[in-house]
């Protein structure tokens, strides 16, 4: 007899959705987001930093689950793992970057045109209060490692995984984008190879936190070596930078040691990442399709999200005016970072110039005395430019 059920109710959402092409779109979607939120890091770094860390890339990431019927945290690996597993991914973040993230960096910092520096990275530290920098270095050091990894492992890398077959192919994908995200052609191949680890320890471990842990460690050396650099007079950092090829070169060697030992490890005590590899985690199944929350759940999902990004942007401006009023004189006046083979002089004064910065964020000095001095040294490298 001919089967005249009816067929099972077609979700209000709409209809099924590949997980990778939602991976894909929503990539493009939080990128269109994350350029729209650069400009309120150019209104203060601190802020900005977690501000697009928090609402962009978590928040993004966790509606983009939600609005398809996912659970964020168990798909994303948030709520699995170990502390043996995210203790060994903190170890391994910093081997890797001794072994590997140091002389690719140092390489392309060598072959690469001046040029393709495309920020002055020491430049974004300078001129911050004590407050500011410890925001920065929270936002760079801790937040950053959290929604990141939330967003390119946990939900694009996972969902480009959906496709289904060998994951290399999702990993090498994931980790290329992670890395354009960062606008930084310089530290582009660097970063490529740091969203292969980290991608590779969600996919080899099932949690996302050893690769939040490599992350931060990475993150962490990072920042240490960039304020012990600054620490520095200008001619004990050109003493260092002459014997840096030999430093590198030592630091490789340590660092691969190192990885090689860690991952000899894991392969003796497997429960270092998450216990042994199953031969069916090489060629994964497909992700069954996924739907669309209806359109009304769609716009509760999103509306908490943007109004607290709202208020926080506005609370920051109310809260702030002296810091919005520098961060326009700022942009206003642009500064090209001096070489380091530059005199000591200029070095000094572009310092003292930074410390006018943070006097008058103080009100110890007026503004105007800032502005002047500012414009004065934005003159100067402009005419000097080639």
């Amino acid at each position: 007899m001919e089967d005249v059920s009816s067929p099972p109710p077609r979700p209000p959402g709409g209809g099924p959705l590949s997980p990778v092409g939602v991976a894909a779109f929503a990539t493009m979607g939080i990128f269109v987001a994350f350029l729209l939120a650069s400009p309120v890091q150019l209104l203060n770094l601190a802020f900005g930093v977690w501000f697009t860390q928090f609402f962009v890339f978590l928040g993004g990431g966790w509606y983009v689950l939600r609005a398809t019927g996912r659970e964020p945290a168990r798909y994303t690996g948030l709520s699995a793992g170990t502390p043996a597993m995210a203790a060994f991914g903190f170890a391994l973040g910093l081997a890797n970057f001794a072994g590997v993230v140091a002389p690719l960096q140092y390489v392309a910092q060598k072959l690469l045109p001046r040029d393709w520096q495309d920020y002055d990275v020491a430049g974004l530290f300078l001129g911050q209060s004590s407050l500011e920098l410890a925001l920065i270095g929270a936002g760079v050091g801790l937040v950053a490692p959290i929604c990141e990894e939330f967003y390119f492992r946990g939900v694009f890398f996972q969902g480009l995984r959906g496709r289904g077959g060998p994951p290399w192919r999702a990993l090498a994908v994931s980790a290329v984008i992670f890395s354009a995200f960062h606008l930084d052609r310089m530290g582009f191949l660097a970063r490529v190879e740091l969203g292969l680890l980290f991608g590779w320890l969600l996919w080899r471990t099932g949690s996302l936190w050893p690769g939040i842990l490599a992350h931060a460690a990475n993150n962490l050396v990072s920042l240490a070596l960039f304020f012990s650099a600054r620490g520095m007079e200008a001619p004990a950092r050109q003493t260092a930078s002459q014997g840096e090829g030999m430093g590198v070169v030592l630091l490789t060697v340590v660092g691969c040691g190192v990885l090689m030992g860690l991952l000899a490890a894991a392969e003796r005590f497997p429960g270092l990442l998450g216990g042994p590899l199953r031969p069916e985690r090489e060629h994964e199944a497909p992700e069954p399709p996924v739907h669309l929350e209806p359109f009304a759940r769609l716009m509760r999902l999103a509306f908490p999200w943007m109004l607290a990004a709202a208020v926080s942007l506005g609370a920051y401006v109310g809260l702030d005016p002296l810091g919005v009023q520098l961060s326009q004189i700022d942009l206003r006046y642009r500064l090209k970072p001096v070489p380091e083979e530059a005199p000591d002089a200029l070095h000094a004064e572009r310092a003292a110039l930074y410390e006018l910065r943070v006097r008058a964020r103080r009100g110890e000095v007026p503004l105007g005395q800032y502005t002047q001095e500012r414009a004065r040294q934005s003159r100067q490298t402009r005419d000097a430019s080639p």
